[in-house]
Formats: structure tokens, C-alpha cells, sequence
């Protein structure tokens, strides 16, 4: 097969599997949502067996089992491409690295899909699994990505170091979602933009973001008092200001000094999609945390960290091809003198 042929198809496959990843990431939302994570208390079956059966709390069983079938079939889809990129090793621009990491953290994800059971919830656990989806999706997106071959403007180079500043802000900001929701502080602030209707009620940042509690706690419900519950969901929203400002502005910058009509796309595309996930949070508290909502927050996490993505694909090109220089003829003699 033609080399260009061959990555073709290794990027179609890391394609599909970025729409398992994400469709991973939706599902993990709604089995937390649904307080279905211990619906199989254990793993990787469902008490004993492979599918859920009756007479075990039927719908949660059902809602866990499909999560875990979801994220089997994109553990199979990243093993095949380990086992293509090995084989095109020599392939000219088959990446090798970064398929070795995604396989190396698909199986962290495993590990930590079996703690999250056996932990009963514990929300470290469940922080760090929904941080290792969002970035096994992140990856396989960079890798189904072609990437362009042309040189960056003084200007797009400049927007490197506010890219990395930016999927900073992100990552920080999911980490404080995960944190929110694995605690059930979600529903700690039903209004908006006020507090328990108070500027600054009263908070416990102590107890709030005390990452280890010991073992054999059942984390279902949360085990936190109130003012450490509204610590942790005031902090996320000072969170959201934050880092919804710093993407804004690079999805802008990436507008106004983008060369290429992708680069252009894709700034404008992440504005929206700050301020679609913005949107959803504030309708959440609005609405009393409806169950759709909810999920669709997760979703919209997925949908920013995949504009993230392809906006720093496009601003790390690869170098253009050069061509190789000419060898020096020799003379094929001396002149007479």
C-alpha cells in the first residue's frame, strides 16, 4: 500500500476512535449522573457475569455495563493502532510516540475504571478517570488530524505560548469540574450569580479539597459537609470566569492573527464553544441540575478540549519538505596549464 495511503487509514482509525473516546466520556457523565458507578459493584463483569442480569438494580447494571462496552471497544481500536504504527514503523510520518502513550494511559484507564468501583467512588479516582478520558481523547484527535505542511507567520508563532496557557486553563478547569461533580457539590449553589443567596456564604476550603480519605468509605452521595461542598462549587465557577476568559481571548487572538482560513475557523469555533459550555453551566443551576444538561456540560468539556486540540495542531505544522541540496560536481579533470 502507498505510504500517504497508509496513514490515511491509521488517521481514519484514530478518528473513530476519538468518537468512542468522547462517546466514553458522555457515558461516564451519565453513570455518575444517574448514581450508577457501583451499579456493578464489581469488575470487569457485573456479578459474575458479562451483561447485567434482572433482579440486580436492572437500570444502573444496564447503564454501567454500557459504559464499560464503550470503553472495551476503544481499548480494542487503540491496540490496532499500536499494532499499525509498529508495523508502518518505517513509514514516513507515522507517528510512534504518541500511540505508545495512548496505549500506556488506555490501560491507566483501565486501572483506574476498576478502582473507581472497588474504591466505592472515591473522588480522586473519579477525577483522574475523567481527566484520562478527556485525554486519551485529545490524543487520538491530534492523531486523526493531517497536519498542514507550511510555515507559521510572526504572528501565529506568537500564539504558541498563550495555546499552552490555555489547555493549562482547561485541564485545571475539568480537573475542578470533575472535582465538583465526584463530590456532589453540583446542586450546592441552586442560584445564580449569587450563592445560597449571599456574594460569599459561609465556606470550609479546608475540608473541601482533602484529596484522600482513607479506604472503605462509600463516596456515593458525597461525604462532605455543605460549606465544603459550596467551596468546591464557588471555586469552579471562579474557575469557569477564568479560564472561559483566557480561551475566549485566544480563540479571538487565534482569529485576528490566523494566516490560514482553518486557524481562523477554528478560533471563532472555540468562542462559541466556551460560551455554548458557559451557557449550559448557568441553565444547570437555572433548571436544578436536570439530568440532560448535566451530561450535555461533559460533552461540552469534550467539545472544548477537541477545539484546543486542533487549534495547536494547526499552530505546530509540520516543516515543509525541503528538497535535497544538489551534490558538488567534481571536475573530471585538470585544466592543462
Amino acid at each position: 500500500m502507498d505510504p500517504q495511503r497508509r496513514l490515511f487509514w491509521f488517521r481514519r482509525l484514530a478518528l473513530l476512535g476519538a468518537v468512542f473516546a468522547a462517546t466514553v466520556v458522555v457515558l461516564g457523565a451519565w453513570v455518575r449522573l444517574t448514581d450508577a458507578g457501583l451499579g456493578c459493584p464489581d469488575w470487569p463483569g457485573c456479578y459474575g457475569h458479562v451483561y447485567p442480569q434482572a433482579g440486580h438494580n436492572f437500570t444502573k447494571a444496564i447503564h454501567e455495563m454500557t459504559h464499560r462496552y464503550f470503553a472495551t471497544t476503544l481499548g480494542i481500536i487503540i491496540i490496532s493502532l499500536l499494532a499499525w504504527a509498529l508495523w508502518n514503523r518505517k513509514t514516513r510520518g507515522q507517528p510512534r510516540l504518541a500511540v505508545v502513550l495512548l496505549f500506556v494511559l488506555v490501560c491507566l484507564q483501565g486501572a483506574l475504571g476498576a478502582l473507581t468501583v472497588t474504591l466505592l467512588l472515591k473522588p480522586l479516582i473519579v477525577t483522574a478517570h475523567l481527566l484520562g478520558g478527556l485525554t486519551t481523547l485529545g490524543i487520538l484527535w491530534w492523531l486523526s488530524l493531517t497536519p498542514e505542511r507550511r510555515e507559521l507567520s510572526g504572528r501565529e508563532l506568537g500564539l504558541r505560548k498563550f495555546a499552552l496557557l490555555g489547555l493549562a486553563a482547561l485541564v485545571l478547569q475539568i480537573s475542578l469540574g470533575g472535582w465538583t461533580s465526584s463530590n456532589y457539590a453540583a446542586v450546592a449553589c441552586p442560584d445564580l450569580p449569587t450563592c445560597q443567596q449571599s456574594w460569599w456564604p459561609p465556606m470550609d476550603f479546608r475540608d473541601a479539597f482533602v484529596l484522600w480519605r482513607g479506604l472503605d468509605i462509600d463516596y456515593t452521595g458525597g461525604v462532605l459537609a455543605n460549606p465544603a461542598r459550596i467551596a468546591i462549587h464557588v471555586t469552579h465557577r471562579i474557575g469557569a470566569l477564568l479560564a472561559g476568559g483566557v480561551l475566549i481571548l485566544l480563540g479571538a487572538f487565534s482569529f485576528a492573527r490566523g494566516q490560514s482560513p482553518g486557524l481562523k475557523l477554528i478560533g471563532g469555533l472555540l468562542v462559541g464553544a466556551v460560551l455554548l459550555q458557559i451557557g449550559i453551566g448557568m441553565n444547570m443551576v437555572h433548571f436544578g441540575m436536570p439530568l440532560v444538561l448535566a451530561t450535555l456540560h461533559n460533552a461540552g468539556a469534550a467539545l472544548l478540549v477537541i477545539c484546543t486540540v486542533t487549534l495547536l495542531r494547526l499552530i505546530w505544522p509540520e516543516a515543509p519538505a525541503r528538497a535535497e541540496p544538489l551534490a558538488r560536481a567534481e571536475p573530471l579533470g585538470r585544466p592543462d596549464s
